[in-house]
């Protein structure tokens, strides 16, 4: 059992950060890698990277969206409650090394992910340009955190009502013309991570996307987050998350996300039915 000892409902209430007792997980995660939860025995298995620990608390955090039943059933988890399994750390970490000037983009709960990343390499000794967006301003994330994380952080919301009017990409393209990008790192909507290194592609430098297929076990034996790279399949779970956007198929990676949307949507109207019946 691991216990929830902090939970704060952002971006009005659809997106959760809950800080859950791991000490193991804590004392060995790195960057880039995530973990498994499951609410109870019931539950689905949902993989989730991680947007922060500390091995001295035993604590980690996770941040998601409320998408499903399955993350609704997670924001129904109050503080002293527990998940019935929380299994990491899992995945291949980010590669840290000085590069030079980093650019790291985040869309989205992506911050979340991109935080402890864009934090790393900074401490490495890299130039980092952050930017975050989101589709308005009260759905932006970290903002604080990822200020404190970079060099230089710019804002975007897609409807203008906070930082820049318009897409993370406008300002990515500015800070890729003034040149000397080293490398780009990307993560949040498949389509954003797409834009992104469609963007960066010309310019011929290199871009690190972090891909969230469907993902059943975590250890590369089910083949469900099999996806497409470079021509080759890859597993998610054991050869990422994080691979390089120049190769990726993302229209497979799209379509493959899209498989079982009825089903979930289904399921997710069920349970909220049920949860008001009660």
């Amino acid at each position: 059992m691991f216990k929830i000892v902090k939970r704060e409902e952002m971006a009005e209430g659809t997106v959760i950060l809950n800080e859950i007792e791991a000490p193991l997980i804590a004392k060995k995660a790195k960057p880039g890698q995530f973990v498994i939860l499951k609410a109870n025995e019931d539950g689905e298995r949902i993989p989730l990277t991680m947007a922060d620990t500390d091995p001295d608390k035993g604590t980690i955090t996770i941040i998601y969206m409320v998408v499903g039943k399955s993350t609704a059933l997670f924001k129904t988890l109050k503080v002293g409650e527990v998940f019935q399994d929380v299994i990491g750390p899992l995945g291949k970490p980010t590669h840290l090394e000085k590069v030079g000037k980093v650019v790291c983009v985040g869309g989205g709960t992506g911050v979340a992910v991109l935080h402890p990343i864009t934090r790393a390499l900074k401490q490495v000794g890299n130039d980092v340009t952050c930017i975050i967006g989101a589709r308005t301003k009260d759905l932006l994330i970290l903002e604080e955190e990822m200020k404190a994380a970079s060099h230089d952080l710019r804002v975007c919301t897609d409807d203008g009502t906070y930082g820049h009017h318009g897409f993370v990409t406008d300002v990515l393209k500015e800070a890729m013309e003034d040149g000397d990008v080293n490398l780009v790192v990307g993560i949040g909507p498949v389509p954003m991570m797409r834009a992104v290194a469609n963007l960066t592609r010309p310019f011929e430098v290199k871009t690190l996307v972090s891909l969230n297929p469907i993902m059943i076990d975590g250890t590369g034996m089910c083949g469900g987050c099999r996806v497409t790279v470079g021509g080759e399949t890859k597993f998610a779970c054991v050869d990422g998350p994080e691979f390089d956007g120049h190769l990726v198929n993302f229209d497979e990676l799209m379509l493959r996300l899209q498989a079982y949307c009825e089903e979930e949507k289904a399921c997710y109207e069920d349970f909220c039915t049920l949860q008001a019946a009660t």
